[in-house]
């Protein structure tokens, strides 16, 4: 990266105890920062799921870029409270045209969600703060586009091409041991 292009003002933060993980644990950890509502980070999540990534995932909401992604973000963290995260997810990213807040409750009633605890989890402080917190990181390690991978020290803005991923030792849906 030529100087002057290089924004971080901090690396992105280490795993936390919150972060929503999926993948094999002894895969090489891919932080995602992404929005629900764009088609780029639908397309880098299919990806990633299909090379089983490992994968902490990480709010990059910005209400300015997309008007639902602060409220879908929010609905995701509502869905994490009863450790649906990853199906929530991967229903948000497989059907973007229906962003909606009936359609968020109609993915909640058909994930088995107490619809109560959800709506009240979604309006909760602490959801809020999880995606402005999220959102804040991924702009301070210099995340200017959605979708946004850090692993060790590799920056990879966009949708993960199969070189990179190989080069984390992921290819298809299996990993490569590490030699």
């Amino acid at each position: 990266m030529p100087p002057g292009d290089d924004l971080r003002t901090a690396p992105p933060p280490p795993l936390r105890d919150d972060d929503h993980l999926r993948g094999d644990p002894a895969g090489t950890l891919i932080v995602f920062y992404a929005d629900f509502t764009c088609p780029r980070c639908a397309l880098a999540h299919e990806r990633l799921v299909d090379a089983g990534a490992r994968v902490a995932f990480r709010h990059f909401a910005l209400k300015a870029k997309h008007p639902r992604a602060v409220a879908v973000a929010l609905a995701a963290e509502a869905a994490a409270r009863q450790d649906a995260f990853w199906p929530f997810a991967d229903a948000l990213y497989a059907d973007q045209g229906r962003l909606d807040d009936p359609h968020l409750w109609q993915r909640a009633r058909d994930l088995g969600l107490d619809l109560a605890r959800f709506d009240e989890d979604r309006r909760a402080d602490r959801a809020a703060q999880r995606v402005r917190e999220d959102t804040r990181a991924a702009l301070a390690a210099g995340a200017t586009m959605t979708p946004t991978m850090f692993a060790g020290e590799s920056t990879y803005p966009g949708v993960p091409d199969v070189e990179w991923l190989a080069g984390l030792g992921y290819h298809g849906g299996v990993r490569i041991p590490k030699q």
